[in-house]
């Protein structure tokens, strides 16, 4: 009676079964790896936002890189705005989901390098094609704070690095090409400025990235792992009913080959 399962719907069957286990197994395992790195990105998150302010300096330099270990870490830096010089990042959204512009600002420090500020967000009054009137920050020389964040790629934002863009526009925040811009040595990564507090008409703050959310990904690995137990359990069920289909067959046509009695 089991004989059906060599015939070719039935291998076919078979080896798509088999073959989908391994799948799906794997693939719950690759949701609890994202799991784990959301968890574990969390803690880092959660680390740097509550470590107490350093000096901007102490973890960047010009040239250099800010590494996964130092993202959001809380400096400090002692100098002064230079709005000469200041551009806007194009395509950039508040908590509203408007779009506007991130304020980006050289922060010039007493020993003359530059710390990139993004001062925050504005809006984009009509057309992206001038310079926005951009409310000024304060005078003299000032301490800030922020939280440093590594250089923006296209790569690693999904943001492509159009040229031929207005005066002052951008579209990526990187150290490197705002050196050559400016012409001055510029300290790797940016800052995204929390002090001074910003006033009435500054542009609106960044928010502090979200950590306590865990998306998902744990409950889509255990879902994935159902699924792996459930395909050879739903090759049995569909075994067994063909079985029980084919005894009620063969049951009839002995039935219907007894000879009448007289």
């Amino acid at each position: 009676m089991f004989r059906f399962l060599m015939s070719r719907q039935w291998v076919i069957l078979t080896l798509v079964a088999v073959a989908l286990v391994p799948t799906m197994i794997e693939l719950g395992f690759w949701q609890l790896h994202r799991h784990e790195h959301r968890v574990a990105l969390n803690k880092v998150i959660a680390d740097s936002l509550a470590a107490k302010p350093v000096p901007a300096e102490s973890l960047t330099e010009p040239g250099s890189e800010v590494t996964d270990a130092d993202r959001y870490r809380r400096v400090t830096a002692t100098g002064r705005f230079d709005t000469t010089r200041e551009v806007v990042v194009r395509r950039r959204t508040n908590v509203d989901e408007k779009v506007g512009f991130h304020v980006l600002t050289p922060f010039v420090l007493d020993d003359g390098k530059v710390l990139l500020v993004n001062r925050g967000w504005i809006p984009a009054d009509g057309a992206q094609t001038e310079f926005p009137r951009i409310p000024v920050p304060p005078k003299g020389e000032i301490t800030v704070t922020g939280r440093l964040m590594p250089d923006e790629t296209t790569a690693g934002s999904g943001i492509k690095d159009v040229q031929g863009l207005p005066d002052r526009q951008v579209m990526l925040i990187s150290s490197e090409q705002s050196e050559r811009r400016l012409g001055d040595p510029v300290l790797g990564g940016y800052v995204e400025l929390t002090s001074p507090e910003p006033r009435g008409d500054s542009p609106e703050p960044i928010p502090a990235p979200e950590h306590d959310a865990i998306g998902p990904h744990m409950a889509y690995a255990v879902q994935w792992w159902l699924f792996s137990a459930g395909v050879p359990i739903g090759w049995v069920v569909l075994v067994r009913r063909e079985l029980k289909e084919r005894r009620a067959a063969a049951t009839e046509r002995n039935v219907a080959a007894e000879p009448a009695t007289v």
